[in-house]
């Protein structure tokens, strides 16, 4: 499989829900951030901010071990909506920085058309960072349900772009040459 396309379907499975009798999801998001860390391993070692994007990836892996688990998730949006969102910035920046990171390659790859798009991206997901703080903080209430509407529709593109852009040469590590016989 490669790189993006690894990613790809870590997110995927992060994305959808698949709920169990006992409320367990069967596709765990913990399983999911490991299908992303395994792709963000695999990208060409001139992808910038690899060890960023590595870390956020375990970060959001981290987190969302409690959260797979029955009841944690109602009860931290119980508390307060903001603690819900406070708990997903992880996934939201391994996202923009991600896109971030991508279109810098592609763009230098003479590959603008691509680069634009994840740039686009990049500041939905921004955006989606964002939003909660205008949503909660300011108590503008009736751009919740936009403010999650949107986050889901730019992690839909994410994925989309991921692997639209799986084969891309920028994307893939270049096969070594093999050795000189002469």
């Amino acid at each position: 499989m490669r790189p993006l396309q690894s990613i790809a379907m870590g997110l995927v499975v992060v994305a959808l829900t698949a709920p169990l009798v006992g409320g367990y999801d069967a596709l765990p998001d913990p399983v999911g951030w490991l299908l992303v860390i395994l792709g963000v391993r695999g990208l060409p070692s001139d992808v910038p901010r690899r060890s960023g994007l590595t870390t956020l990836a375990w970060l959001a892996g981290a987190v969302s071990v409690p959260l797979w688990l029955p009841g944690f998730s109602d009860a931290a949006y119980a508390i307060h909506p903001s603690l819900g969102w406070a708990l997903n910035l992880p996934q939201l920046g391994f996202a923009a920085l991600l896109c971030h990171s991508l279109a810098a390659v592609a763009m230098a790859a003479e590959d603008p058309r691509a680069g634009s798009w994840l740039r686009l991206a990049m500041a939905g997901f921004v955006l989606a960072a964002v939003l909660p703080v205008i949503v909660f903080g300011a108590g503008v209430g009736t751009l919740e349900v936009t403010a999650y509407l949107g986050a889901t529709l730019v992690l839909i593109a994410l994925i989309c772009l991921l692997f639209a852009y799986s084969g891309r040469p920028w994307a893939v590590e270049p096969a070594a040459e093999p050795p000189a016989t002469g």
